[in-house]
């Protein structure tokens, strides 16, 4: 698919940004969301960008951890052109060894002993002597003694010239280390995840004390941004199409697409026949009546329902089958919104694909340890073939989940649209375990309505990251009404997570479980058996399949 390369107004140009390099550590992305909670725009890119291949000009530099030792053959390297920018550096973890390395790389060897967990950080304070004030900046605020964060194996044995020791800990004696003149800083410990409690407030000092950066990165500022540089890459008469499903990403696109060039932005709501119960009525009505959005809705659920006749065991065969013929529904309908604007003399060429893609799917993919194995088949519009010829609009880009339900409020979404949990492209389809028939969709769907009720109804649906009924493909004897039935079986999943790459089941008590088996068992024709799934993630994954 054609894609267009222009941007009129990048956030650089309106948001001072500080620039996170990525060796490779499980932690970087938190770097960003950290920062970006402290409303300081911050973008990731890996170790390997080439400095001279930037077309803006960081406010300071952080280099994250990474699972390499900066001494081995085919270790990532930085840029050196990175400390000639000329602005604030922070190193954290292999970040500081490797600014180490740079300068001596014979001050960095194995720890005797790998530390992993938490250390008790000691600050030395310098005051605004000889090694000047800035020194202290890091850790301005705070108690002498502190609790972090470790997870590394190498360490610095000696400090590289022109630095001085401003933290330690009783197995690094290196645990903090700034440059006398520059402002160049390195810690052994991770300020970014949660274990370290100050953490937020050393990388507020580092963002905004000590490299300037304005704390202007709100959606209210985002929206005013994203409109104007919707409005300039679409122009006053071109047209956008795109996919929608009602879930918080795709709505929250949608209705930015509508404040910025109204009716010319077509919503396309395909309905596969594996949607939740009454989904496809109820999103129409809240795009169309509650959000002024223009939908067309395409019943093609025969036609889906068809095709994944006979594939009883083979998931990724599900997905595929539903995706493509996602593309091919999508496709025909595009076709049809674009004959109809090209004969209408007041409206431009259909010219541009709107796709929810969020910043971790850029991470992903920008990632110095690059995309990971691929666990599943993810369902995407960005899978259209390039016969369309459209080019991409992807508006959420640079955001995070958190970030694009606050996007969502602030447009006016209602707060149970904005707050609505996750449901795959594939649909129920991936929650029937065996072949999907009409009857099996029946079942599940009837089945999920009354857990998500259940837990809306005990107030629990917001401490839930997402929740769902699954129909296994097994029966089980039972006895109803006096006599023995050999019917099917339900297992609910419910999961607490804050990123979607790991996940705990939540912990429902014992009589809120009895009320939703006895409903479901009572209310579902087909089911005499209910069981909860309490497996984490991993070694499971969220979805059945």
């Amino acid at each position: 698919m054609a894609t267009d390369g222009s941007d009129p107004i990048p956030p650089h140009q309106t948001f001072d940004t500080i620039l996170v390099l990525d060796f490779g550590s499980q932690y970087t992305h938190l770097i960003t969301r950290r920062l970006r909670e402290l409303n300081v725009y911050s973008e990731m890119l890996p170790c390997t960008q080439k400095i001279a291949d930037l077309t803006w000009k960081p406010k300071g530099v952080i280099l994250s951890g990474g699972p390499y030792s900066v001494y081995w053959d085919g270790a990532p390297h930085v840029d050196p052109a990175v400390f000639e920018l000329n602005v604030p550096i922070l190193g954290i973890c292999y970040g500081l060894q490797e600014i180490a390395w740079k300068l001596d790389n014979k001050g960095v060897v194995a720890g005797e002993k790998r530390e992993y967990g938490h250390a008790y950080l000691k600050v030395d304070r310098h005051g605004d002597g000889e090694a000047g004030g800035h020194v202290d900046k890091l850790f301005q605020g705070l108690e002498d003694n502190m609790e972090v964060w470790m997870s590394h194996g190498d360490k610095l044995s000696s400090i590289p010239k022109g630095f001085i020791t401003v933290a330690t800990t009783s197995n690094a004696p290196f645990a903090g280390i700034a440059h006398t003149e520059k402002k160049m800083y390195g810690i052994q410990f991770h300020p970014e995840v949660t274990h370290t409690p100050k953490g937020k407030v050393i990388l507020k000092n580092f963002a905004v004390d000590i490299c300037e950066a304005k704390t202007n990165w709100t959606m209210s500022q985002f929206v005013d941004q994203e409109i104007a540089r919707i409005r300039a890459l679409v122009g006053e008469t071109g047209q956008v199409i795109g996919a929608v499903s009602g879930g918080v990403d795709s709505t929250v696109a949608a209705k930015l697409m509508k404040e910025a060039i109204g009716d010319r932005f077509h919503a396309v709501l395909v309905d596969n026949g594996v949607l939740r119960l009454n989904e496809a009525k109820q999103v129409k009505e809240t795009l169309t009546a509650g959000l002024g959005i223009n939908l067309t809705v395409v019943d093609a659920s025969e036609l889906f329902l068809g095709r994944l006749k006979g594939i009883t065991d083979d998931p990724e065969k599900k997905r595929k089958v539903i995706g493509n013929t996602f593309i091919e529904v999508f496709q025909a309908e595009a076709k049809k919104i674009a004959d109809a604007a090209h004969g209408s003399a007041n409206e431009g060429e259909v010219e541009w694909l709107l796709q929810g893609t969020l910043y971790p799917d850029v991470i992903e993919s920008i990632s110095f340890k690059g995309p990971s194995a691929t666990i599943k088949t993810h369902h995407n519009v960005g899978g259209l073939p390039a016969s369309m010829k459209l080019k991409l609009i992807e508006p959420l880009r640079e955001l995070f989940k958190d970030e694009v339900r606050e996007l969502g409020t602030n447009l006016g979404i209602p707060e149970d649209l904005v707050w609505r949990h996750p449901f795959p492209g594939p649909g129920i389809a991936i929650r029937i375990l065996g072949e999907v028939t009409a009857e099996q969709v029946r079942i599940a769907r009837e089945a999920d309505n009354i857990f998500i009720q259940e837990i809306k109804d005990a107030g629990l649906y917001r401490k839930i990251s997402q929740a769902f009924a699954a129909l296994l493909p097994v029966k089980a004897v039972g006895v109803m009404g006096d006599k023995r039935v050999h019917d099917q079986v339900i297992a609910l999943r419910a999961v607490e997570t804050s990123d979607f790459m790991t996940a705990d089941w939540f912990p429902f008590d014992g009589e809120f479980l009895k009320r939703v088996s006895r409903r479901i068992v009572n209310e579902v024709d087909g089911v005499c058996r209910v069981v909860y799934d309490i497996t984490s993630k991993p070694p499971g994954t969220i979805e059945m399949e």
